[in-house]
């Protein structure tokens, strides 16, 4: 990485936390300019360091990913209710099958192999 690309992300790093200084100086002010403080911050550090190598290539990164996910086939209503309905099932049918294992366990150990009876 150059030197140059280094200075930018320092700066943008030390914008950042001036916004995050001006919010706690301007205590005394309204919530929206200690607000408008960090967003100002962020917003500058944003565009310097999209003016370096890593900012560009972050850019061109995150284009690529809108066009993945563009490609992304999404389920329909009824497909994600079907299948959330399924799951459902599933565990409502593995919770009784580990509440009968358990108790059928207990029964075994307890009341047969140990002969303790609950009272």
């Amino acid at each position: 990485m150059a030197a140059t690309d280094i200075f930018k992300l320092v700066v943008s790093a030390a914008l950042v936390a001036g916004g995050i200084v001006g919010y706690y100086l301007l205590a005394d002010s309204a919530l929206v300019l200690r607000i408008l403080a960090v967003v100002a911050g962020i917003a500058a550090a944003s565009g310097l360091a999209a003016t370096s190598t890593p900012g560009r290539e972050f850019f061109v990164f995150s284009q690529e990913a809108v066009v993945e996910v563009k490609k992304v086939v999404w389920p329909t209503r009824k497909e994600t209710v079907q299948t959330t309905a399924t799951v459902f099932a599933f565990v409502v049918v593995m919770a009784l099958f580990l509440w009968v294992s358990d108790k059928t366990l207990e029964w075994i150990l307890y009341d047969l192999i140990h002969g303790w009876k609950k009272t």
